[in-house]
């Protein structure tokens, strides 16, 4: 049977060897050029070989130095450490330039039985001087480019951020939690006239908390676990005890996107079974550098309809932004997701 050829990859296999006959191309253009101006007197061998050694140096500092910055972008960020990373990045091209030149030089001389003479060190220097140069160039432009992208980045993050909030907001002044808020109100009123006002009281402070907030990317931790426990009253009143919260985050100093944890405590009462024979209990708490929103697996047989998976990614959308780790979630009897802890230093209110 005839095997049909992954044409992608064929594209992308020629695409790369284009590339590298055209640097090819360059890299030997530019020896030949070099080589006649700086050896005009040489006899027809010490030409050919200082060509061929022009060519190897071109080869090593231009792709050397190539991946030396690939390497150097991993370690140190653009966006984070501008400053750090043009010092790395010119520090390590000067070192890995003196040495690339110097063991070339040296092996060159013993291979061929060679001599520089008087032009090693001005083989050194003009080496160093030339990849500074371009280095400057590259980096330059590099620093535009990250810039550039960083710009982009912090544009898409207030995008999924308003998006983010908005969700927020429209969960908790949705006819649903509404209806169900005045429902229970209602009955308060005839049965317990001292819980109705503290019932009246908390549902203000909810909806209190959403406005302020509104415009913040995080809160400290307190005063979102204050507005969790107004959150949490007003739904005990409908469960009672089928719905318990443990809260365990005393020692915990730390920063969170507003509205996060009653997204993932709403997701978790909206979709699993509450009840005297299964009661919910859902855990926060913290483990590792994150925080823990835990509960039990107990799902509706017939789920509502929104999925709390666009909730799940708006949480991760705004996250990345916040921290360098991700939002976990895993399924394993439980349902769990984990805020990474963002330090108070990146408070950007």
């Amino acid at each position: 049977m005839a095997i049909a050829p992954n044409w992608k990859n064929m594209v992308i296999t020629r695409e790369i060897w284009i590339r590298e006959l055209k640097f090819a191309g360059f890299f030997i253009v530019a020896s030949i050029v070099q080589t006649y101006f700086t050896c005009r007197g040489c006899d027809q061998r010490e030409y050919y070989l200082i060509s061929f050694f022009t060519l190897i140096i071109w080869i090593l500092l231009w792709r050397g130095n190539s991946l030396l910055n690939h390497f150097v972008d991993n370690k140190v960020s653009w966006y984070k450490f501008p400053t750090k990373r043009l010092v790395v990045g010119l520090i390590s091209t000067v070192v890995y330039t003196l040495i690339a030149v110097i063991t070339a030089m040296t092996v060159f001389e013993k291979v061929f039985d060679f001599s520089f003479g008087k032009s090693f060190l001005w083989t050194i220097y003009f080496s160093v001087i030339v990849t500074i140069i371009i280095s400057l160039i590259l980096h330059s432009r590099e620093f535009l480019l990250r810039g550039r992208q960083a710009t982009l980045d912090k544009e898409i993050h207030q995008k999924e951020s308003i998006r983010a909030k908005y969700e927020a907001l429209k969960s908790q002044i949705s006819p649903h939690f509404l209806f169900n808020s005045l429902n229970a109100l209602t009955n308060l009123v005839y049965e317990d006239q001292d819980k109705a006002s503290k019932f009246i009281k908390q549902l203000s402070e909810v909806y209190r908390y959403v406005l302020d907030t509104r415009d913040k990317e995080v809160v400290p931790l307190d005063e979102e676990k204050r507005f969790l426990e107004s959150y949490l009253f007003l739904q005990q009143i409908r469960f009672g005890d089928k719905l318990i919260l443990e809260v365990n985050l005393d020692n915990v100093r730390t920063l969170v996107a507003p509205l996060v944890l009653q997204m993932l405590v709403e997701n978790a009462i909206k979709h699993n079974v509450i009840s005297e024979e299964d009661p919910l209990r859902i855990r926060i708490f913290e483990q590792d550098g994150f925080i823990v929103v835990e509960n039990d697996l107990q799902l509706k047989s017939v789920l509502v309809d929104d999925s709390p998976g666009l909730g799940l990614d708006n949480i991760a959308l705004r996250y990345e932004f916040l921290s360098d780790k991700k939002v976990e979630v895993h399924k394993n009897g439980k349902f769990i997701v984990k805020l990474p802890i963002i330090p108070e230093l990146k408070n950007r209110k």
